[in-house]
């Protein structure tokens, strides 16, 4: 009886790890660099960074063949295992605590900038995809909104690009313009936390618009700004259903379906969360997850820099941009309106 032959060859998962390799690499590389654009100058982060040099390197020569699966695997499931290690960021208990104190302003300013994006985006003439990426941008927290949002609506490396581009250009403007307000309005470190928390949307933006006001405002600006980011989930769903009824013409959703339409990495988002507010973890391991989830956004921001067409941004024109300003300067006016109201200001 003949035996056959043992396979030489590599499982599946050897195979994808090889093809992923090469331009996995590469983004990885992309991302050190812009880590280290981060330290030498922490308002920009490294989400940004990561992006423009990817947009440079596609610009002088577009990795293709081997790079190309490596570099689909960054801006895809890289992108979404960032945003389930964002979790680690939060606890159920700063939640509790600063989301009653915060949730006024969180959701008019929410609620403002979504119906603003939707009815004047229309009114532009700008393209669904990209006035919802700038919508949820600008609305909840910038990039990580952005990653979570855009696998979810098939959103194109173009329009990723694009939206990250103009949400990160209006949080620098920010920076500057909203420690001068704050200190014409005479606020307190603890509303200017409640103001910057609200209405800027990259975290190192916050800390840098909160350390620039008050160091003492620091701290409850950045939880303020990490709680804003559970607005995630319930946006995400929505926007879930939405495109569920819109490719399927209106089809009436199941409660099997529904389950079925929550993307994995929003599951793990919540997975983490409750970890972290549950089990002790210690602060080396805690601020190295931290560290990890912020150097897998610029990994993968890398990615979509690289892939992006630049043409299609060219085509997009002013619009976009225009919007971005309407929607951040609308943010803020509603985020100091609620304060005032509340007498905070």
């Amino acid at each position: 009886m003949q035996l056959s032959p043992v396979r030489t060859l590599p499982s599946r998962a050897a195979a994808r790890a090889i093809a992923v390799a090469p331009g996995l690499a590469l983004t990885l590389l992309i991302a050190l660099a812009a880590t280290g654009v981060s330290r030498i100058v922490p308002a920009v982060g490294s989400a940004l960074p990561a992006l423009l040099i990817g947009v440079v390197v596609s610009l002088v020569r577009r990795p293709g063949g081997r790079f190309a699966t490596g570099v689909a695997f960054s801006s895809r499931f890289v992108l979404q295992l960032a945003v389930v290690l964002l979790g680690v960021q939060l606890s159920l208990s700063s939640v509790l605590v600063v989301g009653l104190q915060s949730l006024p302003v969180m959701l008019s300013t929410l609620a403002v900038c979504l119906l603003a994006a939707w009815g004047i985006g229309r009114a532009l003439r700008i393209p669904r995809r990209e006035r919802t990426l700038i919508g949820v941008g600008t609305g909840i927290c910038g990039a990580s909104a952005i990653a979570a949002v855009s696998p979810i609506i098939g959103a194109a490396s173009s329009e990723i690009a694009y939206a990250v581009s103009t949400i990160f250009l209006f949080n620098a403007v920010a920076v500057l313009v909203f420690p001068l307000i704050g200190h014409a309005l005479g606020m307190s470190t603890h509303a200017f936390g409640l103001f910057a928390g609200t209405a800027v949307n990259d975290t190192s933006s916050v800390v840098a618009a909160a350390s620039l006001f008050a160091t003492s405002a620091l701290g409850f600006a950045v939880v303020v700004k990490l709680v804003r980011t559970l607005m995630i989930v319930p946006i995400s769903v929505v926007l879930a259903v939405v495109e569920h009824r819109r490719r399927n013409a209106g089809a009436p959703l199941t409660v099997r379906r529904l389950v079925g339409l929550i993307p994995w990495f929003l599951v793990g988002f919540l997975v983490v969360a409750t970890a972290n507010s549950f089990i002790a973890i210690p602060p080396g391991l805690h601020d190295g997850l931290v560290t990890v989830s912020v150097f897998l956004v610029a990994v993968a921001l890398g990615g979509i820099g690289l892939s992006t067409d630049v043409g299609a941004i060219r085509r997009a024109g002013w619009r976009p941009l225009l919007l971005g300003a309407v929607l951040s300067t609308l943010v803020a006016l509603t985020s100091l309106g609620v304060l005032a109201v509340t007498g905070q200001v």
